[in-house]
């Protein structure tokens, strides 16, 4: 071999050396690159699902809330229907007893 061709030779694995050091480089920088993407896609989805938590508990506790409130109505409707019936019968009752003590004399 010429010594010609020994530089050339020796020239291209210098740039074939070259290049897989640039590609090297490039694939370090883009799996860079591509991990800082993937961190922020994870803290967006963590961002988006704390807000979709704090929306299905607002609209939880509303719920819960008007629930709470149907409730405490049905029940005090409940109450003044027992309630009337009780004065309906405590008046049936005092009419008896007086009607018993008149009897009895």
């Amino acid at each position: 071999m010429s010594v010609d061709m020994l530089r050339i030779v020796c020239a291209v694995e210098e740039e074939a050396r070259q290049s897989i050091e640039n590609e090297k480089e490039i694939a370090k920088e883009t799996i860079k690159l591509a991990h800082i993407a993937g961190e922020k896609q994870i803290e967006s989805t963590v961002e988006m699902a704390k807000s979709e938590v704090d929306h299905l508990l607002r609209a939880s506790h509303q719920k819960a809330t008007a629930d709470a409130k149907e409730l405490a109505s049905s029940n005090a409707n409940k109450l003044a229907t027992k309630r009337a019936r009780a004065e309906k019968r405590l008046d049936s009752a005092a009419e008896f007893i007086l009607e018993r003590i008149v009897m009895s004399r």
